[in-house]
């Protein structure tokens, strides 16, 4: 079974998405659970995780909406303000949604390169792993010093990298962001997204050579058990089809043992996310 552990649905509004710029505009639209199925059938993908992309009660809401009248969106990773003070209340009134695995928060995005671990938002994610929900850490190299020290603070609960942290792939960034994905990766409740890559390696000029160190390097420290397939669709569709996004990961891992290849493109997000 393939799953796609990363993908995004929306309802294009020029100002909650300010950040699709003018090299984007090609999303400047509406995405919808109508338009992904018809991109799975077309690509033999199963189903998916349904993930954040704005940060509002709403978001989550509506996401699981969509999740409710969708079979094929298996599970949601929603968003919720961890640093509130009624944040307990809020993730147990989560809970009786099934399909609601885990949060998300954009700490790409905050000036603070330490996040993190301001202590609000660390009394946030200590509520997570009593309802058994997921994180998602969506940042960017200079944010993974932080990240690092983030996750030694919670050797229980289930954390997974969105996009390989977002490398400078264009630039040619790599060795202080393999010098963290490598310790991020010695701790066993740390997963990683094979996702959001293409668009961190230049929006038409990219190509899987310029990409496979940085996958070498999160295979090796990750290993296959600890890897999930994600197209970060539709973002990924300003540099390229879903078809070209999904098969740059499947050729990379054709290496693999069928096992391996079949955990990484569906079973381990089944296994990470509870999805039924």
């Amino acid at each position: 079974m393939t799953i796609d552990s990363h993908q995004h649905f929306w309802k294009y509004e020029p100002v909650k998405h300010s950040w699709i710029d003018e090299n984007m505009s090609a999303i400047r639209r509406d995405f919808m659970p109508s338009n992904l199925k018809k991109t799975y059938d077309e690509n033999d993908v199963d189903g998916c995780v349904a993930v954040q992309a704005d940060q509002t009660l709403e978001e989550t809401n509506f996401l699981l909406g969509l999740a409710k009248e969708h079979s094929f969106i298996k599970g949601i990773v929603g968003w919720v303000d961890l640093r509130s003070d009624d944040v307990d209340k809020t993730l147990e009134e989560y809970k009786e949604h099934e399909k609601v695995k885990g949060f998300r928060h954009i700490v790409q995005g905050e000036p603070d390169h330490n996040f993190l671990l301001r202590a609000d938002f660390l009394r946030g994610i200590s509520f997570l792993e009593k309802y058994d929900y997921v994180y998602d850490i969506l940042i960017f190299p200079h944010q993974l010093g932080a990240a690092l020290e983030f996750v030694k603070r919670f050797p229980h609960q289930k954390f997974v990298i969105d996009h390989i942290a977002k490398p400078y792939i264009k630039d040619g960034f790599y060795e202080g962001w393999s010098v963290l994905m490598t310790e991020m990766a010695k701790y066993e409740n740390v997963h990683c997204k094979l996702s959001g890559m293409v668009t961190e390696s230049g929006y038409t000029s990219w190509t899987p050579q310029q990409i496979t160190p940085y996958m070498d390097l999160v295979l090796e420290a990750f290993g296959p058990s600890k890897l999930m397939y994600g197209s970060d669709w539709p973002v990924c569709l300003v540099a390229g089809t879903y078809g070209q996004v999904k098969k740059l990961v499947t050729d990379f891992i054709s290496k693999l043992s069928p096992t391996e290849q079949e955990a990484i493109m569906g079973l381990n997000a089944i296994q990470f996310y509870n999805l039924k």
